[in-house]
């Protein structure tokens, strides 16, 4: 058996960046501004974008629009801290265990 946590850190957090990551490079910008941007490696950037990483998860559409917003935020400089959102938006689906917990 999982716990909750396992899942997350397994499943749901890098889904997450990996929705962002391609959020973030569909608007142009570089692997490595991106992986500069989020604090991660280029490496994972580039399992990001080829879907070899974070790929376990179907967000709905809410899900979908604060992750579509949080790369708008971070593409016009208003983000200092990523993270801080990132947990906001961990936060969503975790309210809704159905979305994430079938990973």
């Amino acid at each position: 058996m999982k716990c909750p946590c396992e899942i997350i850190v397994w499943n749901v957090l890098p889904s997450i960046r990996a929705a962002l990551v391609e959020e973030l490079v569909k608007s142009g910008i570089s692997q490595k501004e991106v992986s500069k941007m989020l604090g991660i490696t280029p490496a994972a950037v580039s399992q990001y974008v080829s879907k070899k990483r974070g790929h376990k998860i179907d967000f709905k559409d809410d899900v979908k629009d604060e992750i579509k917003r949080l790369a708008s935020d971070i593409r016009r400089g208003g983000i200092d801290n990523p993270a801080l959102k990132i947990c906001k938006i961990c936060m969503m689906l975790r309210a809704d265990e159905s979305d994430w917990n079938k990973a």
